[in-house]
């Protein structure tokens, strides 16, 4: 980065937009860097922005009430340093996971911490409207819950919507999710925002997943495997959720391991899917955990991901089981294999929803381009 003002150096006409990128940048570090905070000067080296636009831009999110101070660092012989940190509270976001049989939502703060949670059954093939209303509902309530034990809180940043794919994130369009073709083509985003009044990311529920995971060292590639009602895969590479060029990327639970297998509700037969999904049913689990880890293995032979996390109703049921599971199947196809870590997810896709809606705050780019 250039070590200019606090514009960079750059023509006046970029500079509301660097603003807002450096303001951001500031905040994803101090994130990170969590109730401790971090000195100016260190801000100043990791950023590569001059002291004088650290302070700068750290006196205006300190007004609008996003950094505070946290105290002084050891000296070493010199004049301790000031620290600030991030204020969680200061802002939120909402995430909602729409599930094929029940919804949940969760309002989370600035540092990703749930302040309220709610949820219920739903009816996925019920269509539309009935959806759409359990879905403003579940907002409401979690936004009131969260009031009610915190006091008056500001207006959400927005929020995270993860639905059943296929679907578009770009235009925040259903595709034909399967087993609901009824869905096909319809606004989700567009009319959510119009229902709320908020802005809305929608996105895979996988997807979310992932997103529930930030990338840390030595994971800058990544896999979050959904099992649930269905089953798929959410993909962080070089750092960033991978889509694919049409939103596709991560129909995981679609590659065949059967030729001429048990018929699946996409419409192939002997699908990962159906099997690990039929093992379940019959109460197989090591069977389901075995299939799961085979289909694990072809994605880390092809993607040479990092790390495995393990996610869903399903796992959640019988987490070290999946993950024992999961690890032999790996470990089995040799060294680079068992090399990968295999967790059971540490967040749900609710929370990893309302990650969606808080990355436009953060250094990330958007999850989709506003409206103007």
């Amino acid at each position: 980065m250039n070590r200019g003002d606090e514009s960079g150096g750059r023509g006046g006409a970029n500079l509301p937009a660097l603003r807002g990128h450096n303001d951001a940048l500031l905040l994803d570090l101090l994130r990170a860097a969590g109730p401790p905070g971090l000195g100016r000067a260190e801000i100043a080296d990791r950023t590569g922005l001059t002291p004088q636009a650290v302070s700068k831009i750290t006196a205006r999110l300190a007004a609008e009430g996003l950094v505070a101070e946290a105290g002084r660092d050891a000296s070493t012989g010199g004049k301790p340093r000031t620290l600030l940190r991030l204020v969680p509270g200061a802002r939120h976001a909402i995430g909602v996971h729409v599930d094929r049989d029940e919804l949940t939502a969760v309002r989370v703060d600035l540092a990703g911490r749930v302040l309220a949670r709610t949820g219920g059954p739903l009816d996925f093939g019920a269509g539309p409207d009935p959806v759409v209303d359990a879905v403003c509902a579940a907002v409401l309530r979690v936004r009131g819950r969260a009031e009610s034990e915190t006091g008056p809180l500001p207006e959400p940043l927005g929020v995270g919507v993860a639905a059943p794919g296929p679907l578009d994130w770009r235009g925040g369009v259903l595709g034909p999710v399967t087993g609901f073709p009824q869905w096909a083509g319809y606004p989700l985003r567009e009319v959510l925002e119009g229902r709320l009044g908020l802005p809305v990311v929608l996105d895979k529920d996988t997807n979310a997943g992932v997103a529930a995971a930030p990338a840390g060292p030595g994971t800058a590639a990544s896999a979050y495997l959904h099992v649930g009602t269905g089953l798929g895969a959410g993909l962080r590479l070089d750092g960033a959720i991978h889509r694919g060029a049409r939103s596709t990327a991560g129909e995981f639970g679609h590659q065949v391991l059967h030729l001429d297998g048990p018929l699946c509700r996409c419409g192939a037969r002997g699908c990962l899917e159906v099997l690990c999904l039929e093992a379940v049913a019959r109460g197989d689990v090591a069977s389901a955990a075995r299939i799961l880890g085979e289909g694990a293995a072809n994605l880390v032979a092809l993607l040479d991901v990092d790390a495995v996390l393990l996610g869903g109703r399903v796992v959640d049921a019988d987490p070290e089981a999946f993950v024992t599971g999961v690890r032999a199947a790996l470990a089995g196809r040799g060294a680079g294999h068992a090399a990968t870590t295999v967790t059971r997810a540490a967040r749900d896709v609710a929370e990893g929803a309302a990650e969606l809606a808080l990355s436009p705050f953060y250094a990330t780019p958007p999850p989709f381009t506003p409206r103007a």
